[in-house]
């Protein structure tokens, strides 16, 4: 089978635009130009999109998805069990969620009871598993399943008011940061306050805090280019100022 760009858009459910926009970025690009100017799409195209498609589904940036679609070592059998294992992922993230609603309506109706804790059980447990995602390979193999497991636990079975008092932390940890960057001084005042911050906010998923797994951590925020990414998005170099300034904390040396 061969498409037009409008039946191809028919048939994805995408708009002509769109597919006019992937060819200009060179993420999608026809099989043939016809006699009459029209662009028009093959099955490897067609498996192309779909797999663009899937990509999209799951939050990759189109600019990723280039990456990865256009490289030459792309095995489209193998992307096709990663967005199996990934939308399964999501499916029990959303099935958290529901069961969450599920429950609170219940009982709002008087029909159960239901804790603090139990109103924000779905919420945490998507962002345990966004987190396992997207950093899970890379830290586990820094520190160990168990103590990546114990970690997500810790998370898990926050109360209300230490979930409240995490996230309180975590934007003093990210406030003071910005202010003791301006200064430039990784051993000044304002950058040490921001490393004790950052242990205070470790110590809400460690079982046992050193200073030599704190350090780690540090480094670990410069070395993984989707941490650095993180702190570095307002300022860059943040992230390797935060390293320097723990590693002064803790007394680890370079």
């Amino acid at each position: 089978m061969e498409y037009t760009v409008q039946k191809l858009g028919r048939l994805a459910g995408i708009s002509t635009r769109t597919l006019r926009y992937y060819d200009e970025i060179g993420i999608l690009k026809p099989a043939r130009i016809n006699s009459s100017g029209y662009r028009i799409y093959g099955q490897a195209e067609v498996d192309r999109l779909q797999q663009i498609l899937f990509y999209r589904e799951l939050g990759v940036s189109l600019e990723q998805i280039k990456e990865i679609v256009t490289s030459p070592r792309f095995d489209a059998a193998a992307a096709l069990k990663e967005h199996h294992a990934r939308l399964l992922e999501k499916r029990k993230q959303l099935d958290a969620l529901i069961a969450n609603v599920e429950k609170t309506i219940a009982a709002s109706e008087g029909r159960t009871k239901m804790t603090d804790q139990e109103k924000f059980e779905g919420f945490k447990r998507k962002l345990v598993d966004d987190n396992e995602r997207k950093y899970g390979k890379e830290v586990r193999e820094k520190y160990g399943d168990e103590a990546v497991d114990r970690s997500n636990e810790n998370f898990k079975n926050m109360t209300p008011e230490q979930y409240e008092e995490l996230s309180r932390l975590s934007e003093e940890v990210l406030s003071t940061l910005a202010e003791a960057f301006k200064q430039g001084d990784p051993a000044g005042e304002l950058a040490q306050k921001a490393a004790d911050l950052h242990r205070q906010w470790l110590t809400y998923f460690w079982k046992e805090y050193s200073k030599e797994a704190h350090a780690g951590v540090a480094q670990l925020y410069v070395d993984d280019e989707r941490f650095k990414a993180y702190y570095d998005r307002d300022q860059p170099g943040t992230a390797e100022f935060l390293r320097d300034a723990i590693h002064i904390y803790t007394g680890h040396k370079s």
